[in-house]
Order: structure tokens, then sequence, then C-alpha cells
């Protein structure tokens, strides 16, 4: 699975089909490439690739115009210190754009059935997809640039509206994010819409004869800051929540699908009011009548049941009510993968991880050899850093290197520790600044919930304080950071996109219920510090031997690991203890005048277990607490009520219904010694019958007359319902 001998070195070449990676040996590129490739990919990138080649023949002219302005047009763009510099897009992302815009403009795929035509593999079938308007994932590796990729395609969707008379795709968008931590990155980039100007998205005023600059009248809401809302040039950045329906029905027996009605016990689904704002994101883009869906880390819309997908799906079927329909949806995530490790079948662009650490896009993750790894061990201890104590120095040792290396250079290496609990990150953290001198004070303690959001629970702290983790968490490259190293559970498995993480220690095993692919993990630490250099950048990762099976299956998926010789304060050479033995063969030499006595040294502490059942608890000396007496009247509602909570008189009224029922109007007789007969009639008239209610309250008042006056004794609760 090694890729093409020919493939390019520079993220800047053109990659042509026949050098790319496919998870096969080299011999099979004929026979297997294109079944083993997502469906799509294989003869969309064919047929893009033949369509570049013609410069973009068929494409309307607000889409050629824009793709020769970003591809093929010389940009200089000016840096920080005032100088200029060749700006260009990798070939990823040019790929990505041309592809959606080829699949849209030149081939008209609408649905999934003008997607089927382009199925290689022989085995994807309309009841794959489940939307019913134009959707394309776009596979990229983390850090190839998606987000510049999302900016490409809004520009393309507003002026393809704006200059074509015939246009079906929108001037509004709803630009969505999984979690807090993406939506922080995606504002960093949009906010002002700064993106768009920093970058040569824009074309000058003037080019193939259009106003861009002058035309590009676009808003940019974020969250439920929703300034004015006009008809069109929105741009609605949010996280999902806020998409949810303010108002969500009870689930009930009635519902076409109940899984909501039997799953509401272990959760509430989210709705769209999610903080003190009176605005309803919701309703709103539920109001607009067009509009255009950008998904980042859209590998969380994998399952039709799902709330993130069940609002896109309400959003178009409310354009539909309104003879309208969503103009397109276009996913981009590393990882397009079902929870069973199926590729969604809507991707129709891949640029793998392999390919990006061989173009230097990435930082090349490097692991300990056979050699260092041995001299790892897992110790016995209930305390995660003793237990752990090797690994933790491992990591001390190399960020100590990264460190030095990366300050002559003007960069910040930062260390970073995946822990197994919440409960063990903050002894992770005191450990790091105990053992180390140059950490003390500059550890980062973050709890994570299951879904990678900083948890307020499991850290105590309150909103602002956590607003200011998150913040902290995101500005830690920087040298007005004090920070150097994070200790965290999933540290934000997505979207924590600092680029500074050198060196990453692994404490805990995934299972597959974490829904965490491998690229997920490595990818905290994938991104390149030193942008627009060919310099090979690395990042170490070390952990456990459950952490690192499953760092190693990404494999699977082509990426070849470099095992170097790690620890040691300097250098790759780790020091090995010195040992010293005693010499016992000389015959001049006393041992026993030569012993030096050692203290016996105990623990910190020591837990002593015993067995419950030997526990007396009067023994404690616990004082017994003063039970409350009842008033007169508790008495007497506790005597009543147990009185008249007597079955007698339900007894009763069962007894004479039945009798009545068996014996009224019955006749019975008897034939004596003289032949004589006396006749019986039956007959259970209303005072019979009143009489035998009657009775029976009086047997049950006496019955219950002496447990009524036990319970006025007994505490309420117990009284009343025991």
């Amino acid at each position: 699975m090694a890729l093409h001998p020919n493939f390019p070195e520079s993220p800047y070449e053109i990659l042509a089909p026949e050098v790319r990676w496919f998870p096969a040996a080299e011999e099979l590129r004929s026979t297997a490439y294109e079944k083993l490739l997502p469906p799509l990919v294989a003869k969309v990138r064919e047929e893009v690739r033949a369509w570049r080649d013609t410069g973009y023949v068929g494409a309307s002219n607000t889409s050629r115009a824009l793709l020769t302005w970003w591809f093929e047009t010389d940009h200089l763009v000016e840096q920080a210190d005032g100088t200029q510099m060749q700006f260009r897009y990798y070939f990823a992302q040019r790929e990505a754009v041309e592809t959606v815009i080829w699949l849209y403009d030149v081939r008209g795929a609408r649905d999934k059935y003008d997607l089927l035509r382009f199925d290689a593999s022989g085995a994807v079938s309309a009841n794959m997809f489940d939307e019913d308007w134009p959707r394309f994932v776009v596979k990229m590796a983390t850090g190839a640039g998606k987000t510049k990729v999302l900016s490409l395609l809004i520009a393309w969707c507003y002026f393809h509206k704006t200059y074509e008379s015939k246009s079906n795709l929108a001037r509004n968008f709803l630009l969505v994010a999984p979690n807090i931590i993406v939506l922080d990155r995606l504002r960093a980039d949009f906010d002002g819409l700064r993106i768009f100007f920093n970058d040569p998205i824009l074309p000058d005023n003037g080019h193939a004869g259009q106003n861009w600059r002058d035309d590009f009248q676009i808003a940019l809401h974020i969250q439920d800051d929703v300034r004015i809302v006009r008809p069109t040039g929105n741009i609605f950045l949010t996280n999902i929540h806020r998409v949810y329906l303010g108002e969500v029905p009870e689930p009930s027996l009635e519902d076409d699908d109940l899984r909501e009605y039997f799953l509401a016990p272990f959760g509430s689904k989210p709705v769209g009011k999610t903080n003190d704002s009176g605005t309803d994101l919701g309703e709103i883009v539920r109001e607009i009548d067009e509009l255009a869906v950008f998904n980042d880390e859209a590998h969380h819309i994998h399952d039709p049941s799902m709330a993130w997908f069940q609002s896109i799906q309400d959003i178009h079927h409310r354009l539909l009510q309104k003879d309208l329909r969503l103009a397109i949806q276009v996913d981009v995530t590393a990882t397009p993968r079902h929870d069973n490790g199926a590729i969604f079948v809507q991707t129709v662009s891949d640029y793998p991880l392999v390919e990006a650490i061989a173009q230097n896009v990435v930082k090349h993750p490097v692991l300990p050899d056979a050699a260092s790894r041995a001299k790892l061990a897992e110790h016995k201890s209930p305390l995660i850093t003793e237990r752990y104590a090797d690994y933790l120095q491992l990591g001390i040792e190399e960020w100590r290197k990264c460190y030095a290396e990366h300050e002559k250079l003007g960069k910040k290496a930062v260390l970073f520790v995946m822990v197994d609990d919440t409960k063990n990150c903050d002894e992770v953290g005191s450990y790091l600044q105990k053992m180390c001198a140059e950490l003390q004070g500059a550890v980062l303690v973050i709890h994570t919930k299951n879904n990678g959001e900083i948890s307020e629970a499991g850290s105590g702290k309150k909103k602002d304080e956590l607003d200011l983790l998150r913040e902290q968490s995101n500005q830690i490259d920087s040298w007005n950071s004090p920070y150097k190293a994070i200790v965290s559970v999933l540290m934000l498995k997505e979207g924590w996109d600092v680029r500074n993480v050198t060196t990453v220690v692994g404490l805990r095993a995934f299972a597959a219920k974490s829904n965490i692919l491998p690229e997920q993990t490595l990818g905290r630490g994938l991104r390149r510090m030193y942008f627009g250099s060919d310099q090979r950048e690395t990042v170490a990762v070390m952990g456990t031997p459950a952490f690192m099976d499953f760092v190693e299956t990404i494999q699977n998926e082509g990426v070849t690991f470099e095992r170097v010789a790690m620890g040691g304060a300097a250098g790759r050479e780790r020091q090995d203890s010195l040992v010293v033995e005693v010499e016992t063969e000389a015959a001049d030499k006393d041992i026993d005048a030569l012993d030096i006595a050692l203290p016996r040294l105990t623990r910190r502490f020591n837990r002593e277990f015993k067995d419950l059942g030997e526990l007396d608890p009067a023994s404690l000396g616990n004082q017994k607490l003063p039970v409350k007496p009842f008033t007169p009247e508790q008495t007497r509602e506790i005597v009543f009520k147990t009185m008249l909570d007597s079955e007698a008189a339900v007894g009763g009224i069962i007894g004479a219904a039945a009798t009545y029922l068996i014996f009224d109007g019955f006749t019975a007789s008897t034939m004596g010694a003289s032949f004589s007969q006396v006749v019986f009639n039956f007959q259970l008239s209303p005072r019979l019958i009143g009489q035998g209610l009657l009775l029976a309250l009086v047997v049950g008042l006496l019955g219950g007359l002496f447990p009524a006056l036990r319970a006025a004794r007994m505490p309420i609760v117990a009284g009343l319902y025991g």
C-alpha cells in the first residue's frame, strides 16, 4: 500500500490519478484501483482531470472566471511584517473545489440518481442515500485546509446565483460546526469576513467583466447574534445545536419512529434556544427562501436518525412547502465514515492522510522504536501517575528536546497528554509540574465531556471560567500564553487545531463505542508549525500499549511511521541506569561490617480494605436523632385513613352483589317424613343488603382500629403508607 514511486512531493503540483494512493499493492492498480477507492471518487477524479485539461469547457461563465482567478492567476499576499509572498492553493484544495463545481455546474448533479452514474464499485444503490437534495462530501486530511475549501465554495455559490440568470444556488449560507471548539476556529477565519479578503477569493473588479468585490454584499451572523436578516446575503455561522427547533414535541407511542420514545429516558433531545437569548436561529433559517448548507467536521452526520441530519431535512421540507428546495449541501471532513467503518457514499473527492504526509502538508508522526518501548513498563498502582510514570517521563524528555529545538526558531513546542478519565486530569497535571521544572505553572488541565466539549461539571468551574479556559487552549501556541502543556481526556478530538503540539502522550485506550478514529487522535498534533516552508516537521507519539495499538491501526490507510530511539536528556540515546554490584568473592572483605542499613520505605498512604460484615454501627457512638411527634390532627388523619383504607366496605359490597346475583329469587324445598313439602323463596331486599354492609363496616372498624393506633406511633411516611 505504498505510494506510487512517481508521487510528487510538492503539494501544489497537479496529481494525476495514475499516481494517487489506493489501499493495495501497486501491481493491482490496473484491476483494483476503482474498486478500493470511495465508490464515486475514481470516475469523478478522472473526468475532473479531463475537464481541467480543456480549460473548464462546459462550465458557466461565472464558474470558469472564478476557477481561472483562483488557480491560474498569480497572487501576492501581504504578510504580517509587511512583506509580500506568493499565494497558491494546495492541489488538494483545488481538486475539491473543482469537483463540486464540475458535478453541479457541468454534469448537473442534483440528487442521488445523478451521483449513481459515477459509481465504480457496482455496490452502491439509491437506498444508501438518505437525502433528496444535492449533497457532496469532501474528504481531506486534517491540516490540509478544509476551511479554505468552504470559503471558496461559498463565494462560488454566491456569485453563481448573482450572475447566472437560471442558477438554482443560493446567497444565504448556513455554516455549521459540531461544537463550540470548531465554531471558535471558524469564527477566527470568518469573523469580519476576513478570509474572503485576506485570501485571493474575491476577484478584482473588472475581472471577466464583473464587479466582484462591489457585488459581494454579505452579512455574517454568529450564533444567536443575528442582526438584520436580509432576503439574501447572509452567512449564519453556528454550532448545530442552534439549528434544532426551539420546541421539540414529547415522544409518544403514536410516533412513526419509536426510537425517541424509548431512548428519551437516557437524555433529552437538544433544543434551539440554548442560551438566554430570545433568538431562535433554527426558526430563522427555516423561514429563508434560498439556502445552502456547509458542514464542517461533517463525519457527525453519519446517521439519518441523528438530530443534525433531521434538522437539515426539516429545512429542506420547509422549502418544499414553498415550492423551493435546499440548493446544495457540502460536507468537509477528514473521516467521513459510519460507525461500522463504511465510507459515506456521497464522498466525491479524497485527499488521504498518507498523501498529505508525503507532501509535507502535515507533520510526520514519529513513534518510539522497539528498544525504547521495551524500557517502558506499567507499574501496579492505583495512582495513574505511578502506573504510567515511565510513559510520562518519556513524554517530558521528548518534549524538552523539541522545546529547545523550536525555541531557537521562535516557536513554542507544546506537550499534549491524553488521560483515561477526567478525575485523573488534575493528578497528571500536578505530576507534570512536580517532575518538570519547566512546566511549573505551565500546565493547562481541561475536563471534557464524552463529546469533546469542555465540561462544567467535571472542572467545577462556572461558564465565564470555562470560556476563559477555552480561549487559553486556543491561544497556547502564542508566547503570550504561559502554558506549555495540556492535559485532557478526549482533548477536543476535533476543532482544537493549534499548530505547536510536538509531543503526544496517550494514557488511554479507545473502544469502538467512543467513535474516535486514529486520524482524529493524531490530528491534534499534525498541523504544521511553519506554514510555507518545505522543512519536514515531526510529532512524537507515545503511550500505553493499548493506545499505541490503536494509533497504529491507521497503517491500514497507508500511513507509515518512522520509529526512532527516544528518551534521554540530550540526543536520541536514553541512558541506562547505573548498576552497582557488591563484590562478595574477595577474602579480605568483611561483608557484615560493610553492610549499610537501608531504611524501610513505605508508601505515602495505604488503602486498607476490611470486611464490611465486621462493621458494628453501634460501636460508632452516633447519637440517635429524635423523631418528630405527630400532632393530634396528624394522629386523627392516620387513624381514619387507615380505617377508611380497610377493605371491609369493598368486601361487603362485593359480597352483597354476589349474593344478590346468586340467591335473589332462588327457590328451595324440603321433603318431610310425612310427605309434607316446605318451600323456601329467597328474596334479597335493600334492607337486608344494608344490614350486611353495616355489619361489614363494623367488622372493618374493629379490624382496622388497632393497626391504626399502631400506625399513629410510627414515622409519618411509614404510618401513612407502610
